[in-house]
């Protein structure tokens, strides 16, 4: 009852224009990072998509990354944070020719991934094969997974 009291003495008008400058500006923000790229750079953004499998006694990170050389890719690993960083360089050649449809994407990129449990740093190996860069990093002894039994009484 208190609620329609304030609501006839306060009426709320819906203005339905109001709401779409923000939004009108919120998508031009987003198009023109698209489409114009880092602006220190000149170069579009690259996010490589990843797979993350936490196993038994390792957790792999598989890693999409084609058209890169693997000395183009760092890894590194603090604590539980693997941080994975690179650039895909364009391939010029001085020829006089025109480009009229470009889809591939050129820069540099920065993914860091919170690993699920702690690992042996000093066991992790990485490789490069097809486009695809493989991360194996070892649980610790006390993160792996231990089966209990349960004895009757």
């Amino acid at each position: 009852m208190a609620v329609e009291l304030y609501q006839r003495r306060h009426p709320v008008y819906w203005r339905p224009m109001f709401g779409l400058r923000g939004l009108h500006d919120e998508m031009n923000s987003i198009f023109s990072d698209f489409f114009e790229g880092s602006p220190e750079k000149g170069m579009a953004t690259i996010t490589p998509a990843i797979d993350l499998i936490d196993g038994k006694d390792k957790v792999t990170v598989n890693v999409e990354v084609p058209g890169m050389k693997k000395d183009d890719v760092d890894i590194s690993l603090q604590e539980d944070l693997l941080t994975i960083r690179g650039e895909k360089k364009e391939e010029k050649e001085e020829k006089e020719e025109n480009r009229h449809y470009v889809e591939r994407t050129y820069g540099s990129f920065l993914r860091t991934i919170t690993l699920p449990s702690r690992v042996k740093a000093d066991e992790v190996k990485a490789t490069y094969k097809d486009g695809v860069l493989k991360i194996e990093l070892p649980k610790a002894e006390e993160d792996k997974v231990r089966e209990v039994k349960v004895e009757v009484a």
